[in-house]
């Protein structure tokens, strides 16, 4: 079940209802409604996996209970690592068996050596990335003692399956979410239609760019051959837009249906692309993820407090780490290799925290300095993704090779002036929201007086929005969310 579905239209509703009408002031109720519903939603993709989760979910609750009773630190790393090897090596066995056996033949091959491949017709479970690493987090905290272990199964059930946010983050932390679980709730009008907000602003990200995008990108990408320079450069920016679109807007979506049952979830995106460096631009993409290869990977490795050495053979590790778990292939390592490459000066220099703050705060306009490191951001992110998208490394040199060119300079042969209109549209809503967690959230700064005032002219903004997606989005439903692959 994808959110831009009719079913999920249907579904999220009926759920809404029973939560906050039938199970209203009943916490266990509730918490079973959402494992429930839960599983519905996973299980309408392909029922088997069920399995997984729940038998993921019986070994973590079971383990944190062990580690609670137990003082004896060999037996804490043997419960913890009990947890590591099963949750790391269903995700190795579903993700990255294939890879690793082709890997290992193209190798042995290559000196002359001829294997017989034994690779697997096995199906990747949708999601199971973004699960395996939010109980893992769980498993890692309560053995460091960060977070004492829940009683409550189903409580913890909930926290694991958690439908909104189950195959596509972002990747919750236990000390987070799981006390919300906890905790009664009472329905807030404000956080519930702020959460609309946010539901309508991912379904335009997703149906509008990222989709009508998608069309672009698929077609320059597949017959790249038969392009330009200026066209291949605007197919990498096509796909630029179609990821972080689809991408931040399934967040939007995720974090927008919490908000309608009680919970608050992290935000995920904080409007990456007015990033001035690479070091920004990874503290404000899929935010989720790069803490918590912070947390659990980067900082027991050593983090920055070695020698230079140490820091950059820890910032190759977290990099291509994290390509890796985006998928099995080279073109997703070297990805991560790349943004490793463009991290490590800042690194060095120990300018990877100069820019904390937002882009041209207070002012409407960037200035020059800050636009200019927006712009070359923006562009080297852009060669990075066109590494993401291809086929294999050899597909994405040669794209890049005959991208810069002299036909670079030519005029683009693919050229769709609405989509060119409505990406502007786009972008100037989210500069202008800057500050904000997304991009129609009213800002806290405005009083009653000055939100009622505007009343209308937000509602007539909202129905602009509901009428460029029923009129101008791609509803082709071939077109899932990018990672619901990973």
């Amino acid at each position: 079940m994808i959110f831009n579905s009719l079913e999920f239209g249907i579904f999220l509703p009926l759920v809404f209802i029973l939560y906050w009408f039938l199970f209203k002031n009943k916490l266990s109720a509730q918490n079973f409604l959402i494992v429930a519903a839960s599983y519905v939603f996973y299980g309408w993709w392909d029922w088997r996996f069920l399995s997984l989760i729940i038998f993921s979910t019986l070994i973590d609750y079971f383990i944190g209970i062990s580690l609670e009773k137990e003082e004896r630190l060999s037996y804490r790393k043997l419960l913890l690592w009990s947890s590591i090897f099963v949750n790391l090596g269903f995700l190795g066995f579903f993700k990255y068996y294939n890879f690793f056996v082709d890997s290992f033949v193209d190798a042995f091959s290559f000196f002359g050596y001829k294997f017989g491949s034994s690779s697997l017709n096995i199906l990747l479970p949708v999601g199971i990335s973004f699960y395996t690493f939010q109980t893992l987090s769980y498993t890692i905290d309560v053995y460091k003692k960060n977070l004492k272990p829940t009683k409550d199964f189903f409580s913890f059930v909930a926290f694991v399956s958690f439908f909104p946010q189950l195959v596509a983050g972002p990747i919750e932390r236990a000390t987070n979410l799981l006390p919300q679980f906890h905790k009664k709730r009472i329905f807030n009008y404000k956080s519930a239609s702020d959460g609309m907000r946010q539901i309508l602003w991912g379904l335009f990200k997703k149906i509008v760019i990222a989709d009508n995008c998608a069309i672009f990108a698929n077609q320059i990408f597949d017959n790249y051959q038969d392009y330009s320079g200026s066209t291949l450069l605007l197919g990498s920016v096509f796909f630029a837009l179609q990821i972080y679109g689809d991408f931040s807007g399934y967040s939007d979506i995720a974090i927008g249906t919490s908000r309608l049952f009680g919970f608050n979830l992290k935000q995920n995106f904080a409007f990456p692309y007015f990033s001035r460096d690479i070091a920004e631009f990874w503290r404000r993409w899929h935010i989720s993820l790069s803490t918590w290869f912070r947390d659990y990977l980067y900082i027991p490795l050593g983090g920055s407090k070695g020698g230079v050495w140490s820091k950059i053979k820890n910032t190759f590790i977290i990099f291509i780490v994290s390509g890796l778990w985006h998928g099995a292939n080279w073109t997703f390592i070297f990805w991560g290799f790349l943004n490793a490459c463009y991290f490590l000066p800042l690194m060095i220099l120990n300018k990877n925290r100069r820019y904390t703050d937002t882009i041209a705060e207070g002012r409407l306009l960037p200035s020059f300095k800050e636009f200019i490191g927006m712009s070359f951001t923006f562009f080297i992110t852009c060669v990075a993704w066109i590494f993401f998208r291809a086929e294999s490394i050899s597909i994405a040199f040669d794209y890049l090779k005959r991208t810069f060119n002299d036909s670079l300079f030519s005029i683009p042969s693919v050229f769709p002036k609405v989509l060119f209109m409505i990406i502007g549209f786009f972008i100037i809503v989210e500069w202008l929201q800057r500050n904000e967690q997304h991009g129609l959230e009213i800002s806290k700064n405005l009083t009653e007086d000055e939100k009622d005032k505007f009343l209308f002219l937000r509602w007539s903004f909202y129905v602009i929005l509901i009428l460029m997606i029923y009129f101008l989005g791609n509803f082709d439903t071939d077109i899932e969310f990018i990672y619901f692959q990973f």
